[in-house]
């Protein structure tokens, strides 16, 4: 084999492994009649050994496509399962109340729990497939899909080892809060889910999960811990409600430091 066809065979070798790599499936799961969608990735390893699993939810009026392009937690982690769900049109607290754009259920008992439902379709379906690490079981999203995230912790929060709400708050109590590591992400300038809004919840969630005084913990981040086991981080970066590129991987860090018992 000549130069030229050597050099052919391991463009195509390293171009099969990054796509490999970067693998999603679209996954359909029937929901009291109506269809629901989720781009899943799964490395190779999780036929035979326990893998975590880490939920990602879009905010309001966004797509699966664009949750794994933007928090693309399987190129961080590809050693866990990244699940990225499809909202459907639902009305929205701060923008669209006419439900024209896809989002979340927002309290227990809204859309018909029709969300909450769909968690537990795609993580029952996921412990038949592979093989899941139950002690390290993680959500996270931003905006509606952070709001999702902590009615989630509210009211499945013994399926997850950590949490990771962004741009966020619980608007209201629909499940009882019990103490987690939590990393909450909030830009100072966010005018939509208001900072002082955040600020509230992150106090709330301090308090509940008994922290102590703050530390540094990287870039834009404070560890506050706890002799509970429940830390709280803040990331708390100079921006409005957009989600930050740089947020990901500290989010993969600290999901990383924390399994349940």
């Amino acid at each position: 084999m000549n130069r030229t066809a050597w050099i052919v065979v391991l463009l195509l070798c390293l171009w099969n492994s990054a796509e490999g790599a970067d693998s999603l499936a679209r996954r359909q799961w029937q929901i009291e009649g109506v269809s629901r969608e989720a781009l899943v990735y799964v490395p190779p390893a999780a036929q035979t050994a326990p893998t975590p699993v880490v939920f990602a939810f879009h905010g309001h009026g966004g797509t699966m496509e664009h949750a794994a392009k933007t928090f693309a937690y399987h190129q961080h982690w590809p050693e866990a399962i990244a699940v990225y769900p499809q909202g459907l049109n639902t009305p929205g607290v701060l923008t669209d109340p006419l439900g024209k754009k896809p989002g979340w259920q927002k309290t227990v008992g809204d859309q018909n729990d029709r969300d909450l439902k769909f968690f537990d379709a795609m993580l029952a379906t996921l412990k038949k497939d592979y093989q899941i690490d139950e002690k390290r079981v993680y959500c996270t999203g931003h905006s509606n899909g952070g709001a999702f995230t902590y009615l989630l912790w509210a009211t499945r929060g013994d399926v997850f080892a950590a949490v990771a709400p962004s741009g966020a708050i619980l608007r209201r109590q629909t499940g009882e809060l019990k103490p987690k590591p939590v990393l909450h992400v909030a830009g100072e300038k966010d005018t939509l889910v208001r900072f002082e809004w955040q600020k509230i919840m992150i106090d709330a969630v301090r308090k509940l999960n008994k922290c102590e005084e703050g530390q540094p913990w990287g870039k834009w981040c404070t560890l506050y811990p706890s002799k509970t086991g429940t830390p709280l981080v803040t990331c708390i970066y100079p921006g409005g409600h957009a989600f930050p590129e740089e947020v990901p991987p500290i989010i993969v860090k600290f999901f990383k430091e924390h399994a349940k018992p």
